[in-house]
């Protein structure tokens, strides 16, 4: 960097700076560069960004940031980082922001702690139908919520877990601390990689025949669009566990509707085609499955987690020129 103080902006609105990034972390990154902060309170436009972003060396995105397009870049006259403040950044940096040496980090690692704790808290309750005693006990009573059969455990139990980016390896992480056998589905990853990893890798099929719990962690891309349709939903055993915590983007969802309606398998998912979820959705009211509004990565951790990470990649890129969490070009086509 130039002997000059680096010029850092904000292009996120201003309250969620301020949930992201914690007064310690605020003060932290004003010691780094001279920070700009945009005056209105919503978010930027990308004629906004295109006019404030000449002479910064470094903008910090997160979530409603607009798209780095060609008329923001032609002004980008000296833009060395972007450090995204949240998970996935195709739609924000297509891939001409990685031409002229810019350089970009995210904090996916951040969200993947969460997500593969309600993984984690969703198979648990899958496996004892707590949801369905819920509602018995509250609507019922006693004796109802005390007839059901037996759940099951975790420990000793084999679990499919398709995907193995941040958030895969973070769910194979807990699940094996509770004794699961874990099965892994990544074309990417070797076997020798995956029993580093805990786990045995298994084709698709085989996975999703033999496993009676199956996680889709996979992200979204051209090559996993709707890679679990009827075929692959047919090949669950009967009464076999399917969670979704990754993307919606994944699944054919009428066929995943038509399988929870013949009560063959349960589920739990936190992402939908349509968000939100419309009051008149089938997927609500059916017993066997769980739903949550698209909050698995949503903890007041994460959210000071993603602050702290960012100014922490600031500041190693203008003291060592690296980074933790680097997002190249080359990653784009395998991840979200």
């Amino acid at each position: 960097m130039a002997d000059e103080s680096p010029k850092i902006l904000i292009a996120l609105r201003r309250a969620l700076y301020d949930r992201l990034f914690a007064p310690a972390q605020q003060e932290r990154l004003r010691g780094l560069g001279d920070v700009t902060m945009p005056a209105q309170a919503g978010d930027l436009s990308e004629a906004q960004l295109a006019a404030l972003i000449g002479g910064h060396d470094i903008v910090i995105t997160s979530w409603g940031s607009p798209t780095f397009s060609s008329a923001v870049l032609a002004q980008a006259d000296r833009l060395k980082l972007i450090a995204h403040s949240a998970g996935t950044i195709k739609r924000l940096l297509p891939p001409p922001v990685f031409a002229a040496g810019r350089r970009v980090t995210h904090v996916a690692y951040s969200m993947s702690i969460p997500v593969a704790e309600t993984t984690l808290a969703l198979i648990l309750l899958s496996l004892r139908s707590y949801h369905k005693i819920d509602r018995a006990f509250q609507e019922e009573g006693w004796a109802a919520a005390r007839a059901f059969p037996p759940g099951g455990e975790l420990a000793g139990n084999r679990v499919g877990v398709i995907g193995a980016g941040y958030t895969g390896r973070a769910v194979i992480r807990r699940l094996l601390a509770l004794e699961a056998e874990v099965w892994l589905c990544d074309p990417y990853v070797s076997d020798k990689d995956a029993a580093a990893l805990g786990a045995r890798k298994a084709p698709l099929k085989t996975l999703m025949r033999e496993c009676p719990i199956v996680t889709l962690q996979a992200p979204a891309t051209a090559e996993t669009f709707r890679m679990i349709g009827a075929e692959q939903l047919s090949w669950l055993r009967d009464g076999a566990i399917f969670i979704n915590t990754a993307r919606a983007h994944l699944i054919d969802e009428a066929a995943l509707l038509a399988e929870l309606q013949s009560g063959r398998i349960s589920a739990a998912l936190d992402v939908f085609d349509q968000e939100p979820l419309p009051d008149d959705s089938p997927f609500r009211g059916l017993d066997n499955l769980i739903i949550t509004p698209h909050i698995a990565a949503v903890t007041q951790q994460s959210y000071m987690r993603q602050g702290e990470i960012t100014v922490d990649e600031v500041a190693r890129f203008l003291t060592e020129g690296k980074l933790r969490y680097e997002v190249t070009r080359d990653m784009l086509d395998t991840m979200a």
